[in-house]
């Protein structure tokens, strides 16, 4: 018979992140279906499953409900798990314990002992190890070979994080301007979905010969594409940092030796040379940090999950505490969703 999984977004990232996890579960056989209380569902294309209603859900009756997001509605069938939409990026919340989950799928060794650590105090979640499903391709793509070199001219990777307190998009913006218009560098830019639609249009002007504003959904995409990449606070330079390239980044909120971390703007584009020159230092602290965070170069991080689902139930499907009634919370799922029937 086969098995149902129910792949819960709210945001369009959830896409990159769980279709991985969707091609696993279709290579075994099973069925996924998908479920938005956001913005997401119109872009899945031919062949997916969208499923708009609760009520659709509880007859597709999905023994585990996988989720990229901090919370799951709880009337949904099946064992709750949580995948994370992103790395730590020493922003002040990484870790959210909101008694919606069962089973978080932790990406590597640092995580794994932070929540650990919880589940163990709590006792009413599990945590196991399996890695990130939405690295999957990218990591069967690069494989375990040696950094590529850097091309001429080098291509660098511009994204920065939306908050304006972590940003350094306004900051950076007369250097990305200056250095993109005589042709030493070429340029991508990317930005969070949420970043300041008026910063958005600033740089999305400054393309030229040199310089393109890329819109692609998953910034996995653009890092094969470029030698490095600048930052500020985003989750996404500890993905690049997985490529095994290094990262410039503006005031940091957790810098350390995998960085080339920096407090005024005219140092960025001495940073940058730095950078492209990849001393050997820096490239080992990006390797440890790497596995630090990932170690799993295989590709096969969804497999793992669909295995710690499976162990999961067939210990019995429930943590040795009860979860808590987190009532305002279901609360304002229900109302979100539109749902008010049993649970």
């Amino acid at each position: 018979m086969k098995k149902h999984y129910l792949l819960y977004g709210s945001e369009r990232y959830a896409l990159a992140i769980l279709r991985p996890l969707q091609e696993a579960i279709r290579a075994r056989g099973d069925e996924a279906a998908w479920f938005f209380d956001g913005p997401g569902g119109e872009d899945l294309v031919a062949g997916e499953t969208w499923l708009r209603t609760t009520q659709e859900v509880r007859r597709f009756d999905p023994i585990a409900v996988v989720t990229s997001s901090n919370a799951v509605p709880h009337f949904f069938p099946g064992v709750k798990v949580e995948t994370f939409h992103g790395f730590d990026a020493g922003k002040p919340r990484h870790i959210y314990i909101r008694g919606f989950f069962d089973l978080y799928c932790t990406t590597g060794p640092k995580d794994t002992r932070a929540f650990g650590e919880i589940a163990a105090r709590l006792g009413h979640f599990a945590v196991k190890e399996t890695g990130w499903p939405k690295l999957d391709p990218f990591l069967k793509d690069i494989g375990e070979g040696p950094v590529p070199p850097v091309r001429q001219p080098p291509t660098i990777l511009y994204h920065s994080t939306f908050s304006p307190s972590w940003s350094a998009a306004e900051t950076l913006y007369d250097k990305v301007r200056e250095l993109s218009r005589d042709g030493r560098y070429r340029w991508i830019v990317t930005f969070h979905p949420k970043m300041n639609p008026e910063t958005t249009a600033k740089y999305r002007a400054l393309q030229n010969d040199h310089l393109r504003f890329a819109d692609d959904d998953n910034i996995l995409d653009l890092f094969g594409q470029v030698d490095m990449m600048c930052s500020d606070t985003s989750s996404a330079l500890s993905e690049f940092l997985l490529t095994g390239k290094p990262v410039v980044t503006f005031k940091n909120r957790r810098p350390g030796p995998q960085l080339i971390d920096i407090a005024d703007a005219a140092d960025f584009e001495p940073a940058i040379e730095r950078a492209l020159s990849r001393p050997p230092e820096l490239m080992r602290a990006i390797r440890e940090y790497a596995d630090s965070i990932h170690p799993y170069r295989d590709g096969r991080s969804s497999e793992r999950v669909l295995d710690a689902i499976d162990q999961f139930i067939a210990e019995g499907g429930r943590s040795r505490k009860r979860k808590p009634l987190n009532l305002w919370r279901k609360l304002k799922i229900r109302r979100r969703i539109g749902y008010w029937g049993p649970a």
